[in-house]
């Protein structure tokens, strides 16, 4: 029996085994239409709308962006007007896969592929949401194509990938990358019709606070918690490994929202549990979907140090998109224990209820 270079042993049906996986965990996400997709993104000559180095290939590129989407969905439920779009015209029922697909390919596209095929991808989606319109339970009325909404969206979906790569990223971006992602993702929201979307961290902090007086988790957010979390449309055997990635958003979101959708708060149980289970199932899929040769480089190109670094336990209140899939790309360089992110937090008042602390952004208390 030998060993690879990443310190895996190459045990018989081990590639074999791999080849599978990539190529299961690859036509789940990205479709049957996922090669050629590829092929177009990666091959296709052009200007791009991010270099090579920009943080926002770094986060989208990553593993982490399982955990992160599905903690977007969870967090961009709780405003009723946006769950009230979705459950209405989104189909995430009736085609859930399809859904994921389209929404994978399209951050691949906007991230990676050719400026000609993101303007082009970006303006399909503005098409598509000027037709979806309708009237809430409540009574009001909703558009996707309300700039109000679209912040929103936004605003969560980008909180939520940023934090999932703080917790499970190949590496850690620095704070300067960090408010750079923040920059880039607005680069794509302001194509999608997404007026002032933030630039920098404190003004995605200051966006997702404004927006907590809105946000309480309807019945229909309710019922898609259940759906995402409970009743996934996935086969018995892939279940657990899927739960994991549930339970590593569930632990991203902050208590009001685990309180709103009736999910548990147990910090002790996700920094000894969650927390390293999530870890290595990101890491088995990283080393699943990289091809052995860029995975050898990889490993061997990491700092020596990088596994003794101390880490940062989650804050006791704490990112659909999954264009990973696309890439099959990792990052390689020194894990930052720091973090990146800064601590805003308020008191308001939420419809319904009483005042409250919000802390919306994914640190809105001090790493330790």
């Amino acid at each position: 029996m030998t060993a690879t270079r990443s310190g895996i042993p190459d045990l018989p049906g081990v590639p074999a085994f791999r080849r599978r996986l990539r190529a299961a965990l690859f036509a789940r996400v990205a479709g049957p239409d996922g090669p050629a997709n590829r092929s177009r993104i990666h091959e296709t000559p052009g200007p791009r709308w991010f270099p090579e180095d920009s943080p926002i290939r770094t986060v989208h590129g990553d593993a982490s962006m399982f955990v992160g989407g599905l903690r977007a969905l969870l967090l961009q439920s709780l405003h009723p007007l946006a769950m009230a779009a979705v459950a209405g015209h989104s189909g995430y029922r009736g085609d859930p896969w399809g859904r994921l697909q389209r929404t994978s390919t399209f951050l691949a596209v906007t991230t990676f592929g050719p400026a000609e095929d993101a303007q082009r991808a970006v303006d399909h989606v503005r098409d598509v949401h000027r037709r979806v319109r309708g009237t809430a339970g409540t009574g009001q009325p909703y558009a996707a194509s309300d700039p109000h909404l679209l912040r929103w969206v936004h605003a969560a979906e980008a909180d939520s990938f940023l934090r999932a790569h703080r917790y499970y990223g190949a590496r850690l971006l620095t704070e300067a990358e960090c408010d750079g992602y923040v920059a880039d993702a607005a680069r794509v929201a302001a194509a999608l019709g997404v007026p002032d979307p933030p630039h920098d961290r404190n003004e995605l902090a200051a966006t997702l606070e404004a927006y907590a007086p809105e946000l309480h988790a309807s019945e229909e957010a309710l019922d898609a918690a259940r759906f995402i979390l409970l009743k996934p449309p996935l086969p018995l055997v892939a279940r657990p490994p899927y739960g994991v990635l549930a339970a590593g958003a569930v632990a991203l979101l902050p208590p009001w929202a685990r309180s709103e959708l009736h999910l548990p708060y147990l910090p002790r149980l996700e920094r000894a549990v969650v927390r390293p289970a999530g870890d290595s199932l990101i890491r088995a899929i990283r080393w699943a979907m990289t091809p052995p040769a860029a995975w050898r480089t990889f490993t061997a190109s990491r700092h020596p140090s990088c596994s003794s670094l101390p880490d940062t336990a989650p804050p006791q209140h704490e990112s659909q998109a999954f264009s990973w899939v696309l890439v099959a790309r990792s990052s390689s360089s020194i894990r930052d224990p720091s973090g990146c992110t800064p601590s805003p937090g308020r008191t308001t008042h939420r419809q319904g209820g009483g005042p409250r602390r919000v802390a919306l952004h994914p640190a809105a208390a001090p790493l330790r």
